[in-house]
């Protein structure tokens, strides 16, 4: 980035505020909403996807000890109060999460090493319009549900698939996990998830030889980490919705997700 001109540095920088803040609010979308807005300044995606990697390891690492914390604390006051551990509820949903990643942890090795090249585009588009479906439904307070384990497990399978190419399967996954994992639990479950997906994607930067950009982590997180406040506060009040303006608020979000993802993939 070492070429860039001061305006395309400036562009960037609110960029990532920007990626912190929907990632700190919603969980999801740091990435997609992000990615097109920075291949406008800079048309290479290896120079941007190393950084914004890092980005989700540290701060949903970051996330998963608050919540660890979090859990500790209730734990020692359920004992305080004679209560058995198991009553205790922390922030992650550890029993879905290890059973979604069971699922995915095939589909995901296969996208990163390449083991199976389907066409991206189609795959790609295949993803946002099923995850338009789930987003208008919840928009419409109708919350598509599958209820059944065979189709989950294909949203699932197919998320793990695509974000093992590039990182753009949140949206087919926060379709399945918005149904599964209580409210409260969402977004930090999904912080654990996507910590455990990019560190096997940072593998394949490594073993490829991607300049990681850890130079421009000195000014570039500071910038997440202002959105990652501001969207803190975002979270907060959307944890105190009503359930449905809470799926509406995920609907539309994941709306605009897709829209942006569609652009990305087919014009630019």
């Amino acid at each position: 980035m070492a070429d860039l001109l001061w305006w395309q540095y400036t562009l960037i920088a609110v960029i990532f505020i920007w990626s912190g803040f929907v990632r700190s609010g919603l969980g999801f979308g740091g990435a997609v909403l992000a990615l097109p807005f920075l291949l406008l300044v800079k048309n290479d995606p290896l120079l941007f996807l190393p950084i914004i990697s890092i980005h989700l390891l540290v701060f949903s690492s970051w996330i998963a000890w608050q919540g660890s914390k979090v859990t500790k604390q209730q734990a020692n006051k359920a004992a305080e109060r004679g209560e058995e551990p198991q009553e205790v509820q922390g922030n992650i949903a550890w029993g879905y999460l290890k059973k979604a990643l069971g699922i995915m942890i095939v589909p995901k090795l296969i996208g990163v090493f390449g083991l199976l090249t389907l066409p991206g585009n189609i795959v790609t588009g295949v993803i946002f319009v099923i995850v338009a479906v789930f987003a208008v439904s919840y928009i419409l307070n109708k919350p598509f549900y599958t209820n059944n384990r065979i189709l989950d497990t294909v949203f699932l399978m197919l998320g793990g698939y695509v974000s093992g190419t590039s990182l753009i399967g949140a949206p087919l996954i926060v379709s399945v996990f918005a149904t599964k994992v209580p409210r409260h639990q969402l977004r930090d479950t999904l912080f654990v998830l996507w910590f455990i997906l990019v560190t096997i994607k940072m593998v394949s930067f490594l073993i490829a030889d991607i300049d990681l950009q850890l130079i421009h982590q000195l000014w570039l997180l500071p910038c997440a980490l202002i959105g990652h406040v501001f969207g803190q506060k975002l979270h907060n009040r959307i944890q105190k919705a009503e359930t449905p303006v809470f799926f509406q608020f995920v609907g539309w979000a994941l709306l605009t997700v897709c829209g942006f993802g569609l652009y990305s993939t087919f014009m630019l």
